[in-house]
């Protein structure tokens, strides 16, 4: 069973996604992502997405520890239902309509949503190809706030994510199966941040 580590919902259960189909993050995982955006000083007032959200852990997550807002998206029937019973636990706490689930295809909420978003999580699917991993992240990258990270959180086995002109990769870290990938929007030569 999945819980929220820390924060204003901390220790509180998270109804678990049933089925072969998702991959929930594990604790540990979860812990030392935390750790580390924590410490990069990324979660307070975030306007937070994540994507391919299964039970909305790492945005309710984010929400617990003082992100302003999450949007949690999911094209699965089964999966959004707990997400959204996951969701009222969180609004119940920091408020009407912190987090907010999305039964949509990411392809589809991205084109559809302007953002701009302070942090992003990517878990999706293994059996996602490289080439459905590299189209989101190029539609993502436009909607992203100055000094936004992406965290895309794929098998070992799986190769680098292939980053669009507007990310740059700036770290990893391995967990067990589990690779966290973290980018940045990419400035191009010659332009400030701010244009």
């Amino acid at each position: 069973m999945s819980r929220i580590i820390a924060g204003l919902a901390g220790g509180h259960a998270l109804a678990s996604v049933p089925g072969s189909g998702t991959r929930p993050t594990t604790d540990r995982v979860k812990e030392a992502l935390f750790s580390r955006l924590e410490a990069m000083d990324v979660l307070t007032g975030a306007r937070v997405l994540d994507l391919y959200a299964g039970s909305g852990a790492l945005g309710l997550e984010s929400l617990s520890r003082g992100a302003s807002s999450a949007e949690l998206v999911e094209a699965d029937a089964k999966a959004a239902a707990i997400c959204q019973r996951n969701a009222e636990l969180l609004n119940c706490l920091a408020g009407p309509g912190a987090a907010r689930v999305n039964r949509a295809k990411v392809e589809q909420f991205l084109q559809r949503s302007a953002g701009p978003w302070d942090l992003v999580f990517l878990d999706p699917p293994y059996p996602l190809e490289e080439s459905g991993l590299s189209s989101v992240l190029e539609t993502l990258a436009p909607r992203l706030a100055a000094g936004a990270v992406v965290v895309v959180e794929r098998s070992v086995r799986s190769p680098e994510p292939d980053w669009p002109a507007g990310l740059a990769s700036f770290s990893h870290r391995s967990y067990g199966e589990t690779r966290l990938w973290f980018a940045e929007p990419a400035v191009a030569e010659g332009a400030s941040v701010n244009d």
